[in-house]
């Protein structure tokens, strides 16, 4: 069995694939204090659930936005399961044509973008709706041109939030109608609706450069809401980037 880690910022996106078959997944908060010895106990016991032993995981592999755990989990990985991981980063072979800075590119981003390419016909746009909005484009002829970061939803409601003495935190669900008769539902629509509007626009944006025929999909947290309030999505893929690191994996380490 192959344990794939994409660690976020907000989240940590574990699964553990049979071959290409994707037998389990879970999610779990982030946490950049906890030990390796406790995220073991933490996964042991999720693989557990899902009446998975330890034992058989055979390879791993991570991709980690948040540098203090990127340590951790090759810890966790050599004392806790006998492996030595594959860390997703510069000079990891991802068989396609990077069009971007090498050292600026994050190693999650290059997993959704090979993910989709794999699993989509080209071109391909992602919008990956996480703790950052994203946008990702990969050529007709497989090559990851680069892409467009906004923050993410949850980032900005918390800004508007935190910046404005009149405003509050909210819960982020579409209101009713565009125009709010109140303060919350006037920040609902704004950034809720504002969001798909964005996107939208953003999309339209990445076809007039990559081709209008450019399949597009989603990935992360947001995405199923913002599927239902936008057209633009062809695929809504939530695990887009453990496909990506379990191609990576096979691309390094063989099957």
């Amino acid at each position: 069995m192959l344990l794939a880690a994409d660690i976020g910022n907000t989240q940590v996106k574990l699964g553990v694939f049979e071959g290409e078959e994707l037998a389990a997944r879970w999610r779990f908060a982030t946490d950049s204090a906890r030990l390796a010895d406790e995220y073991a106990v933490l996964i042991t016991n999720l693989l557990a659930m899902s009446g998975l032993e330890r034992s058989r995981v055979s390879g791993g592999v991570f991709a980690s936005v948040v540098p203090a755990l990127a340590p951790v989990f090759e810890e966790l990985f050599s004392r806790h399961f006998g492996v030595q991981a594959l860390r997703v980063g510069v000079g990891v072979r991802t068989g396609m044509r990077i069009h971007y800075e090498p050292r600026e590119l994050g190693p999650d981003r290059i997993a959704v973008a090979l993910g989709a390419l794999r699993l989509h016909k080209p071109p391909v746009i992602v919008v990956h709706l996480g703790t950052g909005t994203v946008f990702e484009a990969v050529s007709r002829d497989g090559e990851y041109l680069g892409g467009a970061i906004a923050p993410g939803i949850a980032v900005a409601t918390d800004a508007l939030a935190g910046r404005a003495a009149m405003l509050q935190s909210i819960e982020l669900r579409p209101p009713k109608r565009a125009i709010g008769s109140n303060t919350v539902a006037a920040m609902q629509s704004g950034i809720i609706f504002g969001y798909a509007e964005m996107i939208e626009g953003m999309v339209r944006r990445f076809k007039q450069e990559v081709g209008e025929d450019a399949w597009v999909v989603a990935t992360g947290g947001w995405a199923p809401l913002m599927n239902e309030l936008t057209r633009c999505f062809d695929r809504v893929d939530e695990d887009l980037s453990l496909h990506g690191l379990r191609i990576l994996y096979e691309l390094n380490e063989g099957p």
